[in-house]
């Protein structure tokens, strides 16, 4: 039974969207809208047992982790420290675990995220911080091991463990393999694991082969497990986990056998549970019209059928008789009504067609020229996720205009920059185009692992990303005076950690759509970018419209939100669906090809390993195929969008 009475099984958290658990779960979990709001949860439990043990002078034992994950939860605990009053004066920490070798002064040490975060701004005792140390010659590493789980159970053993997972399932780095028993130990890291870390330092070849981490024994050992998973790219782990067999291959399903486990997820992390993937299999359901879209498109999949040829036998032997017997629906009714919600996605007039009935067009006839506002993340999302439909707005005769948010320039390789530097120079000298490129050069080459780029060095970069952004646009059609760059200071500290979205990136997005007024806004509505690049874009452009709501121009503004490389729209949830001819995806791939830097070292990588054009034509000739599966017309490809009401 769960004893912290923030997370009792009896408590539901409406406002922040947790749902009831499942016979196929075996692990306690909440859920909520989004990882904001739950770490602050999570933040206000560590501080009622840090208080709780105050008030009997007693010490607080915290088993820490690192990662994007905790990082909201650390910002919080320093927030109440600042302004409530929170001590740390009690607290004894262990942290989980730390690259082998690494220095403790090094950018990627954990030894360094640690007191970036949270030990810097707080008062906890120096001598009560603990981190497995990555300097230990080999010979000694063994017996630091040992002192360590002997430190942990001195201080009385972990009274709170904070986690987070990995795609390969590890917690810590307890990679698969990993047994039940198992100790602090040094461990071999799993390739997909050096992938997702990658990003921060500068190409696979640089991330550390090795870690020392806590044992699955050790974190099991502890009183109170929260385990926190943000996004899509967790999901299908996390439910392996909740709801698949305790295997060592998993390591973090060993979390089954803790009495007092709770997962804390958003929304995309718990997408892939049963109960919210398909609840028709669990129970009864409250059929909306989203719902009922999901189902039918599932059973079409499900079933290997069309929509037109479900029968009321497939809805019955799925769980979904209740659909069928709600206001007397027969599976006729049900097709032909989803059949026409498709079919209305449709439409190769991403601006509207002029001159036509639009009532049953995801888009409006007029104005006939519209203006649109493309708003790019990075300098290259606006071609790989919509480069079709953007190609067919210009050929349209609307007035299109893009907008990219932010310079790139971490995601070009120290190599690229070098080449293009030793070009420059090479060809106009020292000190003729406000680049002093043999300092560049000097830099690039003297360099070491993990140093933050100087700011002649991120100018250049950002130039890469710029010109082959002009390079791209230009290829499908768009003028110069058409494109514009905000280079958004959120994203400029030169690594790959980024500051909150500010007042001044809000102002600097507001002042764009004040300026062009547009009738349409497109914005990438994917947030499963590795570094949440896309999310405080997304978030600049929620805030400035909100803020320019009052305006009568933007009565007539639509939001059309497309999703980025990783991930595509489910068909339920599209509002327009863009078809793409052989020639027009073959346009497309030109423009994404234009952006060189991004093509054969891609920075960040994510789970995929295909360069971003194969992927952009793999995702959409993808959905063409599933609408030709579900009885629709036949298209090479489709580009997805799905409309935001802001």
């Amino acid at each position: 039974m769960i004893t912290t009475s923030i997370f009792k099984k009896d408590i539901t958290f409406k406002t922040a969207g947790q749902f009831e658990e499942t016979r196929f779960e075996k692990i306690h979990n909440v859920i909520f809208k989004n990882s904001a709001e739950a770490s602050i949860v999570v933040a206000h439990e560590i501080a009622d047992l840090i208080r709780s043990k105050q008030a009997k002078n007693k010490t607080c034992v915290l088993g820490l982790a690192t990662g994007s994950s905790p990082i909201k939860v650390y910002q919080e605990l320093v927030r109440m420290h600042k302004e409530e009053g929170l001590s740390f004066a009690n607290v004894v920490t262990f942290n989980l675990d730390e690259y082998y070798p690494m220095p403790k002064e090094s950018n990627q040490s954990y030894h360094h995220f640690m007191h970036q975060h949270l030990f810097n701004h707080v008062d906890i005792k120096p001598e009560n911080v603990n981190i497995p140390d990555g300097t230990v010659a080999i010979e000694d590493l063994n017996q630091f091991c040992v002192d360590y789980e002997l430190k942990i159970k001195s201080a009385g053993g972990l009274d709170f463990q904070l986690l987070g997972i990995g795609r390969t399932g590890h917690v810590g780095f307890n990679e698969p393999g990993s047994h039940i028993n198992s100790g602090t130990r040094i461990i071999t890291l799993d390739h997909i694991t050096r992938v997702d870390a990658s990003g921060d330092f500068n190409g696979i070849g640089n991330v550390p082969k090795k870690a020392v981490t806590m044992g699955v024994s050790t974190i099991l050992r502890s009183k109170r497990i929260v385990l926190m998973a943000w996004g899509q790219n967790k999901a299908s782990i996390i439910k392996r986990t909740i709801q698949g067999e305790i295997s060592s291959e998993v390591p973090a399903t060993f979390l089954q056998n803790h009495k007092n486990t709770t997962f804390v997820l958003d929304e995309g992390a718990a997408s892939e549970l049963t109960r919210l993937e398909t609840p028709w299999l669990v129970g009864e359901c409250i059929w909306t019209e989203q719902l009922k879209n999901k189902a039918i498109v599932w059973l079409c999949q499900h079933s290997n059928k069309s929509i037109l040829k479900l029968t009321d036998r497939d809805y019955n032997n799925n769980g979904m008789s209740d659909l069928l017997a709600a206001g007397g629906s027969s599976s006729y009714d049900l097709n032909i009504n989803m059949f026409n919600v498709l079919q209305h996605t449709i439409t190769g007039w991403p601006g509207g067609k002029p001159n036509t009935d639009d009532s049953n067009r995801p888009e409006r006839s007029t104005p006939a020229k519209k203006r649109v506002i493309l708003f790019s993340p990075h300098p290259d999302d606006d071609v790989i996720s919509m480069g079709g439909t953007f190609a067919k707005l210009i050929k349209q005769g609307h007035d299109v205009h893009v907008v990219y948010q932010t310079s790139g320039n971490i995601a070009v390789t120290d190599d690229e920059a070098l080449k293009f530097a030793e070009v420059c120079n090479d060809f106009v000298g020292e000190n003729q185009t406000g680049i002093n490129f043999q300092s560049v050069i000097d830099t690039l080459n003297a360099k070491t692992q993990g140093e933050m780029d100087s700011l002649e060095v991120r100018k250049l970069k950002g130039l890469i990303r710029r010109r082959e952004s002009y390079a791209a646009v230009r290829y499908i059609g768009l003028k110069d005076e058409n494109v514009h760059f905000l280079d958004l200071p959120f994203y400029e500290t030169g690594l790959i950690q980024k500051n909150p979205l500010g007042a001044e990136d809000i102002a600097i997005v507001k002042d764009i759509i004040a300026q062009i007024k547009p009738h349409q806004v497109f914005a990438a509505g994917d947030l499963a970018d590795p570094h949440g690049t896309h999310e405080v874009c997304l978030n600049a452009i929620f805030a400035a419209m909100g803020e320019l709501k009052s305006e009568s121009y933007m009565n007539d503004c639509w939001l059309w939100l497309y999703r980025g490389a990783w991930h595509e729209w489910d068909v339920h949830d599209i509002d327009m669906a863009v078809p793409l001819s052989p020639d027009e995806v073959l346009i497309k791939r030109q423009a994404i090809l234009c952006h060189q830097s991004q093509k054969d070292r891609v920075m960040f990588q994510g789970n995929d390993a295909r360069e971003f054009w194969v992927r952009a034509e793999d995702r959409n000739k993808n959905t063409a195929r599933i609408y030709d599966d579900l009885g629709l017309a036949e298209y090479e490809a489709i580009e997805a969008f799905k409309r935001f009401e802001y």
